[in-house]
């Protein structure tokens, strides 16, 4: 049997990091930067990220919040306010300890000593802190409330193992922070956000999550509790792919977050913070991508259709053009989820085998070569980038424009169907620790070998839950909010358990 020709290198079941990195390369979609740990994001890239930012804006607008900006530099004080919360952050913090250089007697630029700032600046890892120093100022009646602010804004994690959209010491995100005059109002928040965006996950990006909360071991520096969205990707490891944090009174005591309420008293605000990132990008290359690239959710995809003309060593090039124009144009007036379709016309002075691939390689949903035959007929030949790119078809213009939003919203549901019999595949119920030490252990006979995915096993949490999960570097990735109550034992400690949760190897 011939071997099937892929457009990349690097195989998923071989080397799955290599081909995630070789998929970013190949698709266009980032680069590594001259500063460690920092990427450029290439247009194809950053145009799926816009397509998320303006869908995940406009859900979080619907749910009343109000987009504002703060300053990327936060006093070292700020943090100092509230203790546990610095902890957890301390050791990624960039600091800014000066405003001005100079000449070193070497001939390079040295930090003045004589600028040297009185209070260290913290370059933004996360905007609890100057928000709620913000709503400080802004909270005094219980009529001022609830307060919902959201921001899109870059942050900065000085992460040493780094890998592109994964995780960078620089990355691009969201942040909601809001405060509320009762406990109950906040924690709807914060519930009400993750499934905002546990929504966008499944129906926008084709990746089914479960919705779950954190162990206090696992929690957000500083919250009282910590929800989150886990998906399952195609090399069995998790991806965390957004939290929700519900603060309590935490933040609010530590920055004097008070108002007086309907009776007159004083009283400290309720607040959360929630948000996602362009770790969202990591996860869809890794839920959707092949071994010939990317594949973009036809709803995600800054273009639907590219259109391909066949113009090299062609006598009716303007005639094949022309059709294409006029295809593009019948096609931009059909309706795909709310918008008209977007479509590219490529009249590259490329070879058409290596356009076709780029696109390919791009995730592009819908491939359409024209060529003079096609034109005689009226028709188009058409390809699906979640089918092999062999599995090409003849179809009429006037029943493809007709019959393109079907094509890309049957092309969605397939991408969706097929994340989650991976989900399913790799989803074990688990009832012993022998059990789970074989299932997250490679197999030394065959080190390519698959091994892992979601465990669902009772738990108790402790000193022998932790010593076994940091010897296999396995982590608890959240109790399933739907998960049932029953009587069982923890499988680390022989202690009584009523629920499971959901552990895995992750990212």
């Amino acid at each position: 049997m011939a071997q099937i020709r892929h457009a990349l290198t690097a195989r998923r079941e071989d080397d799955f990091a290599a081909w995630y990195q070789e998929v970013i390369s190949a698709a266009e979609m980032a680069e590594e930067s001259g500063v460690r740990g920092c990427m450029v994001i290439r247009p194809w890239g950053f145009g799926i990220w816009e397509r998320m930012q303006r869908l995940l804006d406009d859900r979080i607008k619907a749910t009343g919040h109000e987009n504002a900006y703060f300053p990327i530099f936060i006093p070292l004080s700020n943090f100092e306010r509230e203790a546990e919360h610095v902890e957890g952050f301390a050791k990624e913090m960039a600091v800014v300890t000066h405003h001005r250089l100079i000449a070193g007697k070497d001939g390079g630029l040295i930090p003045d000593p004589e600028a040297k700032l009185e209070e260290p600046l913290v370059v933004r890892p996360t905007s609890e802190t100057i928000i709620g120093d913000a709503m400080a100022r802004w909270v005094q009646s219980w009529r001022d409330l609830p307060l919902k602010l959201n921001q899109w804004a870059n942050v900065v994690r000085w992460e040493m193992r780094t890998r592109l959209f994964l995780r960078t010491a620089e990355f691009l995100w969201q942040e909601g922070h809001t405060a509320h005059a009762t406990r109950a109002e906040a924690e709807e928040e914060t519930r009400k956000m993750l499934d905002v965006y546990a929504d966008f996950a499944e129906n926008w990006m084709a990746m089914p999550v479960i919705k779950g909360e954190k162990t206090a071991e696992e929690r957000f520096p500083g919250a009282v509790a910590t929800y989150s969205i886990e998906a399952m990707m195609q090399d069995r490891k998790a991806l965390q792919a957004g939290t929700s944090h519900f603060l309590g009174q935490n933040f609010s005591r530590a920055q004097d977050i008070t108002f007086q309420d309907e009776n007159g008293a004083e009283a400290f605000a309720w607040t959360t913070s929630w948000g996602v990132s362009t770790r969202l990008v990591g996860g869809l290359i890794m839920t959707h991508g092949d071994d010939d690239g990317m594949i973009v959710p036809p709803r995600l995809a800054p273009q639907h259709v590219v259109i391909l003309p066949v113009l090299r060593g062609v006598d009716s090039s303007a005639e094949v053009l022309e059709y294409c124009t006029k295809l593009k144009a019948a096609l931009e007036n059909q309706i795909f989820k709310g918008a008209p379709v977007r479509v590219l016309l490529d009249q590259r002075d490329i070879r058409g085998g290596e356009k076709t691939w780029q696109h390919i390689k791009r995730g592009v949903p819908l491939r359409v070569e024209i060529g003079p035959r096609d034109v005689e007929s009226d028709s188009c030949f058409v390809g699906r980038r979640d089918q092999s790119p062999k599995q090409k078809k003849s179809i009429l213009r006037s029943e493809f424009v007709g019959t393109v939003h079907e094509q890309l919203e049957s092309m969605q549901r397939e991408l969706f169907n097929r994340a989650l019999e991976n989900r399913q595949r790799v989803t074990k119920p688990i009832d012993s620790l022998e059990e789970f030490r074989d299932y997250f252990t490679p197999d030394p006979s065959d080190p390519t070998a698959i091994h892992g995915g979601f465990a669902q096993c009772h738990f108790a949490e402790g000193e022998p839950m932790e010593r076994v999960l940091k010897e296999l570097k396995v982590s608890l990735r959240c109790v399933p909010l739907d998960a049932e109550e029953g009587d069982g034992t923890c499988i680390f400690s022989n202690q009584p358990s009523r629920k499971r949760a959901v552990f895995a190897k992750a990212y």
